[in-house]
């Protein structure tokens, strides 16, 4: 069941008292604290587990809203509020004066978006300001696209859980650097590079570190409890069965190139052959092989193009600096 009206009401309550929300977005779910409130902020990392430094997402109901919270916002950003807002989308501008330094990391920028999901809006809405909401998750592990996964990953640090059903997006929003003079793509995710580049005439970069310090960038992210290792996508099976040979519990993410191939390791996933599916699936994927109580997770990054891009940089983070068998 998804939260109604007066589950809505309760939340904003909560947030306004300066407790923590875990709330739906299309992306995951998220930990929401008022964002004008240091000490509900502070509470944030307290719970995850998150280094100080580690900036959060202020999400706010609507693109009319940017300028409250933000110093300037260049034509780019309007731009492109105005096109992917409410969506998966997050834009880093110069952080305005109702953002405390406890929700930047210290920085002098801020991430913001709009988020694309009915229930999410609603709170922000009833709430009436900016919620904080990194991924309703212990830092570094699997981000959580249902209430059940928050609960069971958080329990009773949480002071109230608003269902809104699983995640339609799966993977996090896109963060795009729109400060300096070309925007820049910090972290791939919910919206393509290709949307972006479309909308804007021009070619975006990704770079794989940045002087700006946002959500994801950690070497290891996404995590689960299993071992990932990266591996060719003609090398899973190969790679699988002789990890289990070897004596791993081995897992494996079967590309759909390989669907209905028999392979001899303790639990595989199939992996859908539409990249929108498979973002929806990954985290749960994950999850799965983690109850399953593999110890090691064979998996082959996609074309990274579309939503692949975000894929394969979640399963990098996943695997971590050591990323082979």
């Amino acid at each position: 069941m998804t939260a109604g009206t007066t589950d809505i009401e309760k939340a904003a309550g909560v947030l306004r008292a300066g407790g923590l929300v875990a709330l739906p977005t299309e992306t995951v779910y998220g930990l929401g604290a008022d964002a004008e409130d240091a000490a509900a902020v502070s509470r944030i990392f307290q719970v995850k587990g998150r280094p100080p430094s580690h900036p959060l997402i202020v999400h706010i109901s609507g693109a009319e809203h940017l300028d409250d919270w933000v110093q300037e916002v260049p034509a780019t950003a309007r731009l492109l509020a105005e096109r992917f807002w409410p969506g998966p989308l997050t834009l880093v501008l110069r952080r305005g004066h109702r953002v405390p330094l406890e929700a930047t990391g210290g920085l002098e920028t801020v991430a913001v978006r709009v988020p694309g999901h009915p229930v999410a809006l609603a709170l922000l809405s009833a709430f009436g300001g900016g919620v904080t909401a990194p991924s309703a998750n212990r830092f570094g592990s699997v981000s959580p696209t249902t209430a059940d996964d928050v609960r069971a990953e958080l329990g009773d640090a949480v002071d109230f859980v608003l269902d809104g059903g699983p995640c339609q997006v799966g993977v996090e929003s896109t963060i795009v650097d729109v400060t300096g003079e070309l925007p820049t793509i910090l972290r791939p995710g919910g919206v393509t590079r290709e949307d972006l580049e479309a909308v804007l005439g021009c070619p975006l970069a990704v770079p794989a570190t940045s002087h700006v310090r946002v959500p994801g960038q950690h070497p290891s992210h996404y995590a689960p409890r299993a071992r990932v290792v990266l591996v060719e996508p003609e090398r899973v099976v190969a790679e699988a069965e002789a990890a289990q040979e070897s004596g791993h519990r081995v897992g494996v993410f079967l590309p759909a190139a390989f669907a209905g191939a028999e392979v001899k390791v303790h639990a595989v996933v199939q992996v859908p052959g539409s990249t929108a599916a498979y973002a929806r699936g990954l985290y749960g994927f994950l999850r799965e092989l983690d109850q399953r109580e593999c110890d090691l997770i064979v998996v082959s990054l996609p074309a990274q193009e579309g939503l692949g891009l975000a894929i394969a940089n979640r399963l990098r983070r996943a695997a971590g600096p050591r990323t082979t068998v």
